[in-house]
């Protein structure tokens, strides 16, 4: 295939207090989200102005990415869409049509399979396309890169940073807890969600040379009656606060920035909770603009360019599919029953 764009499709986040209640109407349409709930999140948003960190930090991966992508003469002019919130998907694919541009490789701020983290932002580019209509640009997404060299080498990296910040003796019994974002038991079952976290972290641990780790996750969002995946890190850490740990790295690997609930139910909820057991907590860093991450990139689009170049993957299971089956990460969603 010849491309001649490239496109970050991300998921979008308020710029100001005005924005968080329409942004979070936008997120949670059609699920069966309780109305509390909403108002309980857009307080989370409030802490912070009203303003996420996501769209700041997409402008900056691109900035990055055109640099990155200048000194390779890879010769891609770079549009950004989002799900939720502007810029838009559609905005950016009218914008394309009208540039000329025919067919653009994308790439998704989400690293994990899911149906809400892979399917659910192909079914968004095909609504996106119709809704632009006759000659909206053909756009395919990029294999996701759990064990890219680049994603894993990136995360160990941020993992060094924080062991290097306990002392010798206590370092080697720190507790690492990477997290990720929960998802519905339904969903998990119809995709690689669990089993790709896993590779990744397994494959961090090894790189790190430090063995005493476990995956958690965070951030649910789903009625109490709906099962979730678990364990929660919060409730994670009290365990930790009753036994003889004394240090816990928490390491966000579900996320590729520093998304709000990095910064609300990470380093405001989870630090607080350890700091109430008496844990010595460490956020480590998420891969954001790191030169490794944003390289890797450019080798992602590098090999759908070319053909012939090797596909970089770290561990047993392999370079990911190009291009996901008709039945890859199919969701939907059931209403929980009344209990």
């Amino acid at each position: 295939m010849k491309y001649d764009a490239l496109l970050v499709q991300s998921f979008g986040g308020p710029e100001g207090p005005d924005d968080v209640i329409p942004f979070l109407e936008n997120v949670l349409r059609g699920r069966n989200v309780p109305r509390e709930r909403l108002l309980e999140v857009a307080e989370h948003y409030q802490h912070f102005g009203g303003v996420s960190p996501i769209n700041q930090q997409n402008r900056d991966l691109i900035a990055a990415l055109r640099v990155e992508l200048a000194a390779y003469s890879i010769d891609l002019p770079i549009y950004w869409g989002n799900r939720n919130w502007a810029p838009y998907l559609v905005d950016a694919m009218t914008q394309m049509k009208n540039d000329g541009v025919e067919s653009a490789l994308v790439f998704v701020t989400s690293v994990f399979s899911s149906y809400s983290g892979c399917r659910q932002y192909r079914e968004d580019l095909t609504k996106a396309q119709v809704e632009v209509g006759d000659q909206a640009p053909r756009c395919d997404k990029i294999r996701t890169y759990y064990n890219h060299p680049g994603f894993i080498e990136t995360m160990a990296s941020c993992v060094r940073e924080s062991l290097d910040q306990i002392p010798a003796e206590r370092r080697q019994r720190a507790e690492l807890i990477f997290t990720a974002h929960s998802i519905p038991q339904g969903m998990s079952d119809n995709c690689n969600y669990v089993k790709q976290l896993e590779e990744s972290c397994r494959l961090v641990s090894e790189a790190t040379q430090h063995a005493n780790w476990r995956l958690v996750y965070q951030s649910r969002s789903g009625p109490p009656t709906q099962p979730w995946l678990e364990p929660d890190v919060c409730d994670v850490i009290r365990d930790l606060g009753a036994s003889s740990a004394t240090d816990v790295i928490i390491s966000p690997i579900g996320f590729v920035s520093d998304h709000m609930e990095v910064l609300f139910d990470l380093d405001t909820e989870a630090k607080e909770t350890a700091a109430e057991v008496g844990l010595n907590f460490i956020r480590s860093g998420t891969a954001g603009v790191r030169p490794r991450f944003v390289q890797m990139i450019r080798q992602l689009i590098e090999e759908r360019l070319d053909p012939d170049m090797p596909k970089q993957a770290l561990g047993p299971l392999g370079p990911s599919h190009d291009f996901c089956p008709a039945d890859c990460c199919r969701y939907t969603p059931q209403r929980p029953r009344p209990g």
